[in-house]
């Protein structure tokens, strides 16, 4: 397999990588408050200031680019990670970005009465609606109930599908649309949802607060960021502290685990001509990396 190149360096803790037709990359930064645009000779330059804690990016079926936010982070000398709320920090929320603008508006600050805590990825069904995570905010004695919620682009309607969960970090759809996977953070799991309908999962078991399923976890300091299926199926999960992309089958046997120039690998998403141009956040060191994987990226519905 080929090393990672390095196309952009001087990043604050990069992630949600999307790429655009013109060949270039945009990301979201989440210790500058911003996105950026990454050009394919690797020149980079400030696309929105959108404030608070940029983390997921998603183009929709409008052409507008969908952000996670997950309100802001206090960050401190010798600590790439931010640490704590920003003393700012008031909820997360979803917006949605003009990608010619960059001007931003806000979409969704709650659910049912209920603020969003920190928004942080999300992926678009063929029928124009996104799922998306809801990771927790981390406080300094305690931390809020994560969850999954589903929602539509024009800001008309929001869902909460599964809740609580630890701390859901990447997802993505299966190819057939089937089934959502999300990242449990802590203790590097990853679910399975069945989807019944858009926006509505299987009904969870008496007493249960989700019908998930755990598919795979990886054993000791491993900790699981944001995911990219692939064309296969399968899911390749960014895994902080070890420094992988570990790639897991639907059944939840180890494809195969590379290693990054990273310990925080954060995000991957697919591009070129053939889908196998993986792009790679690597936030410790914030730089955005590229590398030809063995198999192709799943096409997002739109982009």
């Amino acid at each position: 397999m080929n090393d990672v190149i390095i196309l952009a360096t001087g990043l604050g803790f990069p992630e949600g990588p999307v790429v655009c037709r013109d060949g270039s990359i945009i990301l979201t930064e989440i210790r500058n408050n911003q996105l950026s645009r990454i050009a394919p000779d690797g020149a980079t330059s400030v696309l929105s200031r959108c404030g608070g804690g940029p983390n997921g990016l998603a183009f929709g079926p409008n052409g507008a680019l969908y952000l996670c936010n997950n309100g802001g982070s206090r960050y401190v000398e010798g600590y790439s990670m931010g640490i704590a709320p920003h003393p700012d920090y008031r909820f997360g929320y979803i917006q949605r970005i003009d990608p010619n603008t960059g001007e931003a508006r806000t979409l969704y600050i709650e659910v049912d009465g209920h603020k969003l805590s920190a928004p942080n990825d999300l992926v678009f069904d063929a029928q124009g609606g996104f799922y998306f995570t809801d990771l927790g905010k981390r406080h300094a004695r305690h931390r809020d109930h994560g969850g999954l919620y589903y929602a539509l682009p024009d800001g008309s309607r929001i869902t909460e599908i599964a809740h609580p969960i630890l701390s859901p970090n990447g997802c993505g759809l299966s190819p057939d649309g089937k089934v959502l996977y999300a990242a449990d953070t802590e203790g590097a799991r990853l679910w399975a949802f069945d989807i019944e309908a858009p926006g509505v999962l299987r009904e969870p078991p008496p007493h249960g607060h989700h019908a998930g399923r755990i598919i795979a976890g990886l054993p000791g300091n491993a900790r699981f960021d944001s995911l990219a299926v692939m064309a296969s199926g399968n899911i390749a999960v960014a895994t902080l502290n070890t420094g992988y992309i570990t790639e897991i089958s639907p059944a939840g046997d180890i494809v195969r685990a590379v290693k990054m120039p990273d310990t925080y690998p954060t995000n991957i998403c697919f591009g070129g001509a053939d889908m196998r141009t993986a792009y790679i956040t690597l936030s410790d060191s914030g730089r955005l990396g590229k590398m030809q994987w063995p198999e192709p990226g799943l096409k997002l519905n739109y982009g």
